[in-house]
């Protein structure tokens, strides 16, 4: 491959990473005539390595212009140990299959971690699933949101009928959940929710966020166990 083809790749590949501004600095400044981008060919494997600390950075930049409102959950909306300093935010649809399989994953660490408290922030994407985010909002208010939260991915699919149907399975006192799931309050938190997803580059579900890390997808219990964990050593230290 000749060296001015090479010099073409890497420039694009720097433009995946860092954006086409981020491109030209690394042209015009003479980076990409220097011993660095000699190094970055021959060790193309410090690209992905780039990437993963370029978006760790924007992710804590991005949580740092938030504060801490993306912490503080929506009254009831919790899962775990509601005084718990080891904080998991989780943005999540009940129509999302993705959700479901990770519900094991936030259980087991629940169960394992009594230190743990999982912020639950309501994402409706799919069809259907906005009814359901309400009514799980308006469980909140009365202190059953677990188990409306449980309950509602067992039934499945969700929609205004089967929120409806877990609702009652769950004693809501359905006249205040009917009034509570179209009231400004849960209007506010779901708008916001959305706001916060978009500023942090959430495009799907699930999405987490703990300490100053961000985490998009399935991830399994491992990956959100490690993530927890660094978040309290850090907030201890």
């Amino acid at each position: 491959m000749s060296a001015s083809l090479r010099n073409s790749l890497l420039t694009a590949l720097i433009a995946l990473v860092f954006g086409f501004l981020g491109a030209a600095i690394w042209s015009y400044a003479g980076l990409a005539d220097n011993r660095t981008r000699a190094f970055l060919l021959e060790n193309p494997d410090m690209l992905p390595q780039m990437a993963e600390a370029y978006q760790a950075q924007q992710s804590r930049e991005r949580l740092a212009e938030l504060g801490d409102e993306i912490y503080e959950p929506f009254p009831g909306a919790v899962l775990g140990n509601p005084e718990g300093t080891k904080v998991l935010v989780e943005f999540s649809d009940y129509n999302c299959g993705y959700c479901e399989a990770s519900l094991a994953d936030v259980e087991r660490l629940v169960e394992e971690d009594p230190d743990v408290k999982v912020v639950l922030r309501e994402l409706p994407q799919f069809e259907g699933s906005e009814a359901a985010a309400r009514m799980a909002l308006a469980a909140a208010l009365q202190g059953k949101y677990a188990a409306f939260h449980d309950a509602m991915f067992a039934r499945g699919p969700a929609g205004p009928d089967t929120a409806e149907a877990v609702a009652r399975d769950i004693g809501l006192d359905m006249e205040r959940a009917r009034a509570d799931m179209q009231s400004d309050a849960v209007s506010v938190e779901l708008a916001r929710n959305f706001s916060v997803a978009r500023a942090l580059g959430f495009n799907g579900t699930p999405a987490w966020v703990t300490g100053d890390a961000t985490i998009s997808g399935a991830v399994g219990y491992e990956r959100l166990s490690e993530a927890v964990s660094e978040a309290g050593a850090d907030a201890e230290g």
